[in-house]
């Protein structure tokens, strides 16, 4: 893509954690890399241990086996160079308006404060087109507004990597097509780099340059797909790919 390092490196990791019954291992030994201004999607069915993969990536937990670094250093614990934008809606401050909600995590992490913090804020609320909202509380806002608010106040931070958690998940079908349809156009004019996890084949299609397609329980290396062109590309990736989580679905069964 033009680089001559990798912005992110996930070099062999497995995740494990513990249950009340036993040790789940959530990923067994994933490898891939992240470009700069990437649009890098984790694809897979639920269970894969997707989600677990982008939390230890934000510095949430720590793998078991493997490594994880950001610009050549290991990643230990969260920080603002990865943020996080996640599905639920409750990631806002209820009590504070769209824009205070912005600034309050520029301030908190020490990034900008003041008239400084005010300015940024209102450069990204005005990129996902919120500017006539900035001043209204989260009650006010719909589903797909409030998901605007959550990635202006993540970018505004102008984080190394912007980290996504099915984001458009819980939004109704119509407005979830329009809220990828604007991270793309978000995405054109910023070229911000983005790690974005789903279980929707078509979605990931749609957003994604690149596609890690993972293998159930654990997560292992099923795929690493290019984004494609034309709508009859696209469609013929989908198939591909149902086609690979069906061959594993089926092997799985068989060796249960």
């Amino acid at each position: 893509m033009g680089f001559d390092k990798p912005l992110l490196e996930v070099d062999g990791v497995t995740l494990q954690y513990k249950t009340p019954e036993h040790l789940v291992t959530a990923t067994y030994r994933v490898d891939f890399k992240v470009w700069p201004s990437d649009r890098f999607v984790l694809l897979g069915p639920s269970g894969c241990g997707k989600s677990t993969l982008l939390k230890a990536v934000g510095g949430y937990m720590a793998p078991t086996e493997g490594e994880i670094r950001l610009k050549g250093r290991v990643v230990t614990d969260p920080g603002p160079d990865r943020m996080m934008v996640f599905q639920e809606f409750d990631q806002l401050l209820p009590w504070k308006t769209v824009k205070q909600n912005v600034i309050f995590a520029l301030e908190a992490s020490r990034r900008l404060t003041g008239r400084a913090a005010e300015e940024r804020a209102m450069h990204y609320i005005d990129k996902v087109n919120l500017t006539g909202f900035s001043d209204s509380y989260p009650h006010m806002l719909s589903g797909g507004m409030k998901q605007r608010v959550a990635i202006a106040r993540g970018m505004a931070m102008e984080p190394d990597i912007l980290l996504m958690d099915e984001p458009f998940a819980a939004l109704d079908a119509l407005t979830r097509r329009r809220m990828q349809d604007e991270l793309l156009t978000l995405w054109e004019g910023t070229r911000f780099t983005v790690l974005f996890v789903t279980h929707s084949i078509p979605e990931a299609i749609k957003i994604g340059s690149r596609i890690l397609l993972l293998s159930p329980h654990p997560g292992e290396v099923k795929a690493e797909l290019n984004s494609v062109g034309s709508p009859a590309e696209a469609m013929e990736l989908e198939a591909r790919i149902q086609q690979m989580l069906f061959s594993e679905a089926i092997e799985e069964a068989e060796n249960v």
